[in-house]
């Protein structure tokens, strides 16, 4: 039976001189090249016994050695000395005029596997991105996720960390409430993946963990990158299970995506390397969500909202404070405020949930906030607050009378009682207690008072931001010019440091979105964060904002954003330490100790990389320059050389 050949030109006859061997593609068949007595021939390019690349391999005494393990094959004939029936396939080989031409089977239309069933599934839940890393053991996955791209359904992004995919995704869920998913291999390439899972558990961002593992046959004793991946994810991960041949792979992918959509948690998906490439049956079919996720719209009870509009209604000075679980549904919560007179405090996670410049917005509460907000607090009767956790960094009051709404029943009074917890979804509850209130209520009108505080606020801010010791740019002056040049519908994503307090607590929101490592605190959350946010938004400015200490965890990500032309740019406050660090430990009455950096010339290694780098060291220098780098069409890096005390 005779078999097409497809022929491909795969190399000059100069390229491989006698007595050598080289590989060479033909088609998506790998294939050593050799050239022995003035003869070229194709072998595969696998050593049947332990895969090794033959191409990589020599010519020594007439026998062409396999690199990995010294088994000799015939350089043109493929078969091994002592007549042993393990060699290796060849495939005829034709020299046209100084071209070596190569002729293969014809490829067979691909029959669709069990991981293109979950591929499509994944994408029919809305999945847009995918962050990670291709490798050996999850090869297959990644050949059906890159079907789906080349339909137009999905962005695969590859990174240089499978940290930053983590937190990429994670600051994606953060941002739209839908879940992107982190793609890995094996063994490290899988456990590169935890902090930034943490990152989104703790924050309640759903993402999706997709993780190669090697063949189960070597599943137990300890193969090359196997960990017992189940276990190492089970304390992150609110679902996580392993892909099985005989697994219903359509109903898998379904169950793993609603976890993370209704759970707001990290799910998990473990893909044995041989199971990847299964065939699936020509009747299996990707599911979706449809008929799967119930209306969320849950009201609270009639018990709970009585006692919450009897607080109201004997309220003279109440506040309402927002958490970052309220980031979705603020119309109604803002519409209550207004209706109340009542100030709005955020905590630092809702920074920018309502603007600075509403009348009754007061900034943010706590180590990282405003004086307006604490003296909001201090004074109110009631406190209203919404789809906050109660962190001890943010410091609500612990003996103002307290309404506390939120969705999660667990959060509600988590840290100490609370008057009247209220368990329904914020939006809903919100709107019920609108209806509920009259028009007209006897509140105190309070917005005169933080109009006043403002102006006291911002006096101050003046004041600092002339600072200047001779040793950098104060904080003061940094965030007022970014609050000036930041268009208002920017999407901001900040880490870990002083350089995030003095955000806090200087930069002015209109109605930017931010992002940030709440509860984890994590390092190095801010620049995988923008690529996450700018996959999310790409028509929205993204800018990043981090110290020294923090960029160079990621900094190889720059590459990636100047790869796939991400408009990011990013604010690079080098103080030549870990300034926040070194601020504790004197705190603590400590010797500052290990904090100090050698750092290299931020703004040269963003050119480097292909990105625009621009680098500061006076204030008259920052509008400037931070006007340059967002007008920049693609990625830009603004190094402020700062004063690590004048935050």
């Amino acid at each position: 039976m005779s078999t097409s050949l497809a022929w491909h030109r795969v190399a000059s006859t100069g390229d491989l001189p006698e007595g050598r061997v080289m590989t060479v593609v033909a088609g998506h068949r790998t294939l050593a090249l050799t050239h022995h007595e003035g003869r070229f021939a194709a072998l595969d390019n696998a050593c049947p016994h332990q895969g090794g690349p033959l191409g990589e391999g020599s010519i020594e005494g007439g026998w062409l050695r396999c690199p990995w393990h010294g088994w000799d094959f015939h350089p043109c004939t493929g078969k091994p000395p002592g007549g042993y029936d393990d060699g290796v396939e060849t495939c005829p080989v034709e020299v046209r005029g100084d071209e070596i031409w190569v002729g293969v089977p014809v490829e067979q239309a691909h029959r669709r596997t069990v991981t293109d069933v979950m591929a499509e599934t994944l994408v029919n839940w809305g999945v847009r991105h995918v962050f990670g890393m291709v490798g050996h053991s999850n090869l297959g996955l990644a050949d059906a996720l890159r079907r789906q791209e080349e339909a137009g359904r999905l962005s695969v992004i590859g990174v240089r960390h499978e940290g930053a995919a983590a937190f990429a995704a994670s600051a994606y869920g953060k941002l739209t409430g839908r879940p992107a998913a982190c793609l890995t291999i094996a063994g490290p390439g899988a456990t590169n993946l935890l902090t930034g899972l943490w990152d989104a558990k703790v924050d309640r961002a759903p993402v999706l963990a997709l993780t190669g593992q090697v063949d189960t046959q070597v599943l137990g004793p300890g193969a090359f990158q196997e960990i017992d991946l189940a276990a190492a994810f089970a304390p992150v991960a609110g679902w996580s299970q392993t892909v099985l041949p005989d697994s219903r792979h359509a109903e898998l992918m379904s169950l793993a995506l609603k976890h993370a959509i209704v759970r707001r948690n990290v799910a998990h998906l473990i893909f044995p390397d041989e199971v990847q490439t299964l065939p699936a049956g020509d009747d299996v079919e990707a599911s979706g969500p449809s008929g799967r996720v119930a209306a969320h719209a849950i009201a609270p009870p009639d018990e709970a909202l009585d006692a919450a509009l009897e607080r109201i209604r004997a309220a003279r000075r109440p506040v309402v404070i927002v958490g970052h679980g309220a980031r979705f549904v603020m119309e109604p919560v803002l519409e209550l405020a207004e209706r109340l007179n009542a100030p709005v405090l955020t905590t630092f996670k809702a920074k920018g949930q309502v603007s600075d410049l509403h009348p009754l917005g007061c900034g943010v509460l706590g180590r990282s906030g405003t004086p307006i907000a604490s003296w909001f607090m201090n004074e109110c009767d009631l406190l209203i607050v919404f789809g906050a956790s109660f962190s001890n960094h943010t410091g609500i009051a612990r003996a103002k009378p307290t309404i506390q709404v939120d969705f999660e029943a667990m959060a509600l009074g988590k840290f100490h009682a609370v008057d009247v917890p209220v368990w329904g979804e914020i939006g809903v509850t919100a709107h019920r207690l609108l209806e509920a209130l009259e028009t007209r209520t006897d509140t105190v009108d309070q917005r005169e008072e933080v109009a006043e505080r403002w102006r006291i606020w911002r006096e101050e801010k003046r004041r600092r931001e002339s600072d200047d010791r001779g040793r950098g740019v104060g904080s003061a002056a940094i965030f007022a010019a970014l609050t000036r040049q930041t268009p208002e519908d920017a999407v901001i994503a900040v880490d870990v440091g002083n350089n995030t307090y003095s955000f806090g607590r200087y930069f002015e929101c209109a109605r930017q979105s931010v992002l940030m490592s709440g509860y984890l605190g994590s390092i190095g959350f801010g620049f995988p964060a923008a690529m996450g946010a700018w996959a999310a938004a790409p028509e929205r400015k993204t800018i990043s904002i981090s110290g020294d200490g923090g960029f160079a965890q990621y900094m190889g990500e720059l590459t990636t954003a100047v790869q796939y032309g991400m408009d990011i740019t990013h604010v690079l406050l080098n103080n030549g330490e870990l300034g926040k660090i070194s601020k504790e430990q004197r705190a603590g009455h400590w010797d500052v100790f290990k904090t100090s950096l050698h750092n290299p010339d931020f703004s040269r290694y963003a050119e480097n990389c292909g990105a625009r780098g621009i680098r500061i060291t006076r204030r008259d220098e920052l509008d400037d320059a931070l006007a340059a780098a967002l007008a920049t069409d693609g990625p830009a890096l603004v190094e402020v050389v700062s004063d690590a005390e004048l935050v």
